[in-house]
């Protein structure tokens, strides 16, 4: 695996972090990183990474547990809890905000919030303004109909555990997740880095984020902050567009500890992460290949099945598994987003991930 890492920084990535657990009490720990962004920062595995759609999970937990406690059900509408905000809310339901499933529009892709997510504009936008950036887009089709990924969805959910319990989502966080078990490094963020143990993260500038740029991206598409060489740090941008949707911060022995409690059962009663782990085809050509369940995702690899996420924010990239009763752990963090576009770099780091997961359910990986 440190080799494997090694060929992900020498594919082009500023660095990388690697966790794996295996399951019987030993860890190894990983980080390689580009002289050129050693200049800046030397990397540490201890370092705290913006978690990107992984927070979703932890969202889709704090959901699971007031259904748990009868507060809210699945079968609840977004009419019922947000009265008004989204049209045709009677026929979406808590569960189809969580599976992505509403046909909600994705945020992201509305040019206000793009334009805050690359840092080229600094407005602090509040959860009832993303919700509002969402749903002045026609739905993409009927409630229930399909399953199609949408930020959207899960800053619906955020605004619905508030009005459920009376306190904001980064309180429930702290109060129900990280206190109880210990994660000291983690919290929900939605303003630039507010901690020197933050790990910088990077994008190409802008001619060489043009080779990348995923079809439906507006052309000249570019993330602000300073100059470094062929890069950019993103590491002050504003990252309030994320919030509920993405913005827990964390470290890769904290996220661990999140996903093995979750999948051993400490966070949800056994009916509720049953819910959690019903899934729904990603690919609906390949309904026995990766599926989405609320908040959770299971992830098909060649030597065996994993449960956890992924996630993105500008300059930051991870993979969070766990194994079904929740014993090993693989957490990837790397500094960046689209310098892991290029087809060596993307490649490398498939094999890393492969390689740790493989290890984690005991079966042989792909070597350097």
């Amino acid at each position: 695996m440190a080799a494997l890492a090694q060929q992900v920084v020498d594919a082009g990535a500023p660095g990388v972090v690697v966790r794996v657990e295996d399951g019987h009490g030993r860890v190894t720990e990983i980080v390689r990183q580009a002289a050129w962004a050693r200049a800046d920062a030397g990397l540490a595995v201890a370092d705290q990474f913006r978690m990107g759609s992984n927070t979703k999970t932890m969202v889709a937990t704090l959901v699971l547990q007031l259904v748990a406690e009868h507060r809210v059900n699945l079968t609840d509408t977004v009419e019922k809890w947000l009265p008004g905000q989204v049209p045709g809310g009677r026929a979406i339901t808590v569960r189809m905000l969580l599976d992505h499933t509403s046909g909600l529009f994705d945020i992201t892709h509305d040019p206000a919030v793009l334009a805050a997510f690359l840092g080229q504009d600094a407005h602090q936008w509040t959860p009832r303004e993303l919700l509002a950036a969402g749903v002045r887009h026609a739905p993409l089709f009927p409630p229930g109909r399909q399953f199609s990924y949408s930020n959207t969805n899960y800053i619906a959910l955020g605004l619905i555990l508030e009005r459920a319990t009376g306190r904001s989502l980064g309180t429930l966080v702290q109060q129900r997740i990280a206190r109880p078990l210990g994660l000291t490094h983690t919290y929900l963020a939605d303003s630039p880095a507010t901690s020197s143990r933050q790990a910088h993260g990077y994008e190409p500038d802008a001619a060489h984020l043009a080779l990348y740029l995923p079809p439906g991206v507006p052309a000249g598409t570019s993330f602000a902050g300073p100059a470094r060489g062929a890069w950019v740090d993103t590491t002050a941008i504003n990252h309030s567009t994320l919030w509920a949707a993405g913005g827990i911060v964390s470290t890769a022995a904290d996220w661990a500890r999140f996903d093995r409690a979750l999948l051993s059962g400490r966070l949800l009663p056994a009916a509720q992460l049953e819910e959690m782990k019903a899934t729904v085809p990603e690919d609906p050509k390949d309904p026995s290949g990766n599926g989405y369940g609320l908040g959770l995702r299971k992830v098909v690899f060649p030597c065996g099945t994993v449960w956890g996420h992924d996630g993105q924010a500008a300059g930051y990239s991870s993979v969070a598994y766990t194994d079904a009763a929740g014993r090993g752990t693989v957490t990837i963090l790397v500094p960046t987003i689209f310098g892991l576009a290029a087809p060596a770099a993307a490649a490398a780091e498939q094999a890393l991930e492969q390689a740790a997961v493989c290890a984690v359910l005991g079966e042989p990986g792909p070597r350097a």
